[in-house]
């Protein structure tokens, strides 16, 4: 009863107040609206008022005439203008939530729309509206309403009778932005729904062909629009194509001129690694800082290789194929490729910088998972880059050569590629690899000469590069070794085939009775040569039937263990380079470590005696740390270095993500420092020398055969003497601390200005316990003479005592921090932030009563500085004996 009269006088209220255009209430669930005015006939007024008067309050009788009236309404209209688009717009809300509600609850509602072909009354309210806010709020009610479809046969009425395609064929004004985003969102919820059965309602076919698809064909015409989140709904809506699996359609999406989406998306990927490289050169000419505009560059590429990774697992081998000859032909071929080689002069805007293109490729790699683009990529790099040139002669793939280029020439232009790479044939020719590796391989120089192969540039970067082509070489192998894609073989050629891999497919060769595979599994060389040679020629073929490259090929079945050695001499070459940051240098040892997991035949005693030569250098510059600014920290740093190295170079996959070569190398604190060696300079200096020195240890051990241990070899700590200072003056092995008291044992009386025009009155000493030493400035006790109370305390270590040359009563004292900011190269960018206020070195001068005070203060502090420096020394001793770490490691 209550809820009849709350209806009656609602009912009432609307019926008397035409003035409003639209007015709704609630009756469970969906609303019931109520239309007022001139826009609803007197008749259905008075039905409504009747149903409500008589109970009939069924939601279900109730809804479905409102659906009738609503319904009967918007075909009454024949133009949708200023004056109704206010009623149209909220019917169409209205059927919307009919629809839905209809669709999960009662299935009398679809049959009702079917009946009154509610989405042919849909499309014609669109042609005939000149407004487009209805536009807008018919996408906005279609992209609800198919995303909230479950009911199979609902979605079936939805996708029938062609008015879906009519509504994505219709012409709209897509100036207006908020239009165009309801549009693909429209196009991405009716994607959401495809099936196999399904699928075949949007399409038209012709001989069991697809010769019409508006979805896929409307959606790809803004795969490329400048707003990202269009392009990336775009890409949602065409992997749910691929997705369905439906052969006829997977077809047409690979045919022309519907395949040139694939050619224009790599394009427009190559644009964006062109883009990307600007800003890498821009971060080397000491531009503003790009290292979010780099980041937000990676993020896009990486994001499109993920893409075409995604389509790949689509599993249409058309659509994979296609994608391998465009990245080829499009990107790497013409515009990466020549870029890897030494001094490679860039002179066209289609050529990649070398670091950049290193990158790529390892992205590539890494993400895009197709076989036969990792293969030919391997095979290109055992090609020489400078043999590659036009052949205007040649017609391959459909494509002829405009000019004529001869192999002098060719290269000063774009590395061997004319600047439109759809229009060339290139011509490979591989030389006579075994000529040039007759001689002992220790002693191959890798100079990145004009007629090696790219392998041999990557090498060269690795000898003589800076720090970034270092890095991008080993990014690069690192990649290639772990590429599942890779043949085995392929990887046996480039020689970082690891050692493991090897010896498991020999003895499962000798274990099935292959040929002669168990002379090579106890053989000195190990070689399988005609297997490298096989799929060599494979690739070499591919090469020239598939992407138009004519290799000639004189010899390119090498020892793989003659490359293995070049790889081997390369990688101790680097280790003995004192020009490379230790980060890069551990990632050469994560390398070295996968290539040789066990004691090798091939690592040589020439390998080894170059690495103790390398070791015993950086032993000296240990021996300098111990009587350096920090020595107090030197064993800490030693520990904790050490196990951050083992547990690097034991990783099974390399720490650095390959996108860290692109970003700009921060600068140390010493290169920003203007005058004079600062502390943290030299506590850079510090976490080099041994990062350096861990790295070089831990190579030894391992490439003797030997296990790492988790701690390195250090002395433990001995009792303080009695006859010390520290004894005699009361302090422990925790320091002195501000307000505790002590014995003034050889203090001496000074006085210091912390602020200007306020000198206060000190005892000064030092005193040292261990690897720590402190300054202390303390009060003495009116009460009990030859003791005082610590005010200040600051480390003994790189103090750098120096008494005034003017006035010889005055003692100079630089104070650094108690403790350094560790440098790592993932925290790099947030200690930035801070250092420029925390990294400042405080000084102290002392005044004296006389000289001979002073001489004495000066003295107390280098007879602590040296006990420090040599308990430091003492404890790191069996670290410096290579020898005696190897046996305590074998024990």
């Amino acid at each position: 009863m209550i809820i009849r009269t709350l209806i009656l006088t609602q009912t009432f209220f609307c019926l008397q107040n035409p003035s409003s255009e639209i007015t709704a209430f609630k009756l469970g669930i969906p609303y019931l609206y109520v239309v007022s005015g001139t826009t609803m006939d007197c008749q259905y007024r008075h039905l409504l008022a009747n149903w409500i008067f008589l109970g009939l309050t069924a939601s279900t009788t109730m809804h479905l005439c409102w659906s009738r009236f609503l319904t009967d309404q918007l075909m009454k209209i024949q133009v949708v203008n200023e004056v109704n688009k206010d009623f149209v717009i909220e019917a169409l809300r209205s059927i919307a939530e009919l629809i839905t509600y209809g669709d999960q609850h009662d299935a009398a509602y679809f049959e009702f729309f079917m009946e009154k072909q509610v989405m042919g009354e849909l499309v014609r309210i669109l042609r005939i509206s000149r407004t487009v806010i209805v536009s807008l709020q018919l996408l906005q009610t279609m992209s609800i309403v198919i995303q909230n479809l479950k009911n199979e046969h609902s979605i079936y009425y939805m996708f029938s009778n062609e008015h879906i395609n009519h509504l994505i064929t219709y012409s709209f004004d897509f100036r207006n932005e908020e239009l165009l985003s309801y549009y693909i969102s429209f196009l991405r919820a009716i994607s959401g729904k495809l099936n196999k059965n399904t699928i075949s309602l949007l399409v038209k076919t012709h001989n069991e062909e697809v010769v019409s698809f508006p979805l896929y064909v409307e959606a790809v015409r803004f795969a490329f629009h400048e707003e990202s989140m269009i392009r990336t709904a775009v890409r949602a809506l065409t992997l749910n194509v691929y997705h369905v699996g439906d052969e006829a359609v997977n077809k047409f999406v690979a045919s022309d001129p519907h395949a040139d989406y694939f050619s224009n998306l790599v394009k427009f990927f190559r644009e964006q690694c062109i883009n990307l490289d600007k800003l890498v050169t821009a971060s080397k000419c000491l531009a503003p800082d790009t290292s979010g505009s780099i980041l937000s560059a990676v993020d896009e590429i990486e994001d499109n290789l993920y893409y075409f990774s995604d389509v790949i697992s689509a599993g249409i081998p058309d659509i994979g194929r296609l994608i391998t000859e465009l990245m080829l032909n499009v990107l790497i071929f013409p515009s990466i490729v020549p870029s890897l080689r030494m001094e490679v002069v860039k002179d066209s805007d289609t050529v990649i910088g070398t670091t950049t293109s290193l990158y790529l490729l390892c992205c590539i790699l890494r993400i895009v998972k197709i076989k036969d683009l990792a293969n030919i990529v391997a095979a290109v790099l055992l090609c020489d880059i400078e043999t590659f040139v036009p052949r205007s002669e040649a017609k391959l793939n459909g494509f002829m050569a405009n000019h004529d280029m001869s192999h002098e020439n060719q290269d000063s232009e774009n590395g061997g590629f004319s600047s439109d790479s759809d229009g060339q044939s290139i011509r490979v020719l591989i030389p006579n690899i075994s000529n040039s590796l007759n001689s002992d391989p220790e002693e191959q120089p890798y100079h990145g000469s004009k007629y090696s192969a790219l392998r041999e540039a990557l090498l060269s970067y690795i000898t003589t590069g800076d720090d970034v082509q270092v890095s991008g070489s080993l990014s690069m192998l690192a990649t290639l070794l772990q590429t599942k894609e890779l043949e085995e073989s392929m990887l046996d050629a480039l020689g970082i085939l690891p050692q493991r891999k090897q010896q498991k497919k020999l003895l499962l060769q000798a274990l099935v009775g292959e040929g002669s595979a168990e002379e090579q599994l106890f053989s000195s060389e190990n070689i399988v040569k005609d297997e490298i040679g096989s799929e060599m020629d494979c690739y070499i073929q591919k090469l020239k039937e598939q992407y138009g490259l004519l290799c000639v090929c004189k010899e390119v079945t090498v020892s793989p263990r003659i490359q293995r050695l070049q790889v081997l001499d390369a990688l101790v070459s680097l280790f003995c380079r004192s020009n490379i940051s230790a980060e890069t240098l551990w990632d050469g040892g994560w390398l070295l470590r996968q290539l040789l997991p066990y004691s090798e035949a091939d690592f040589n005693s020439h390998h080894l005696k170059l690495l103790k030569d390398s070791f015993h250098s950086c032993t000296s510059s240990i021996l300098d740390e111990t009587k350096g600014t920090w020595p107090d920290l030197l064993i800490m740093v030693l520990c904790d270095e050490w196990r951050k190295c083992k547990r690097t170079i034991e990783a099974s996959s390399p720490r650095k993500e390959p996108k860290s070569m692109l970003l700009p190398s921060h600068k140390s604190l010493s290169e920003e420092l203007t005058s004079g060696e600062s502390s943290f300079a030299s506590g850079e200096r510090l976490f080099e020398i041994v990062k350096v020195f861990v790295l070089l240890h831990q190579l030894h051990i391992f490439s003797v055969g030997k296990v790492l241990p988790d701690q390195p070899l250090i002395h433990p700590t001995v009792d303080v003497m009695e006859t010390s200072r520290a004894k005699r003056a009361g302090v422990d092995s925790l320091g002195p601390k501000p307000s505790i008291e002590l014995r003034l044992v050889d203090a001496v009386p000074c006085r210091i200005a912390f602020e200007r025009g306020k000198e206060r009155h000190f005892h000064f000493l030092t005193i040292s316990v261990g690897i720590s030493g402190w300054l202390i400035l303390a009060d003495e006790l009116p009460v009990r003479p030859s003791f005082g109370v610590v005010r200040v305390v600051a480390p003994l270590g790189g103090c750098n005592p120096r008494i005034d040359e003017k006035h010889m009563r005055w003692l100079h004292l630089r104070i650094r921090p108690s403790s350094f900011p560790y440098i790592d190269a993932a925290k790099h960018t947030a200690h930035a932030k801070v250092k420029s206020k925390a990294l400042v070195d405080g000084r102290w001068t002392l005044a004296f009563r006389d000289e001979d005070s002073c001489k004495a203060a000066f003295s107390m502090i280098v007879e602590e500085l040296k006990l420090l420096s040599n308990e430091v020394e003492r404890r790191v001793k069996p670290m410096l004996d290579i020898e005696r770490t190897v046996d305590t490691s074998t024990k």
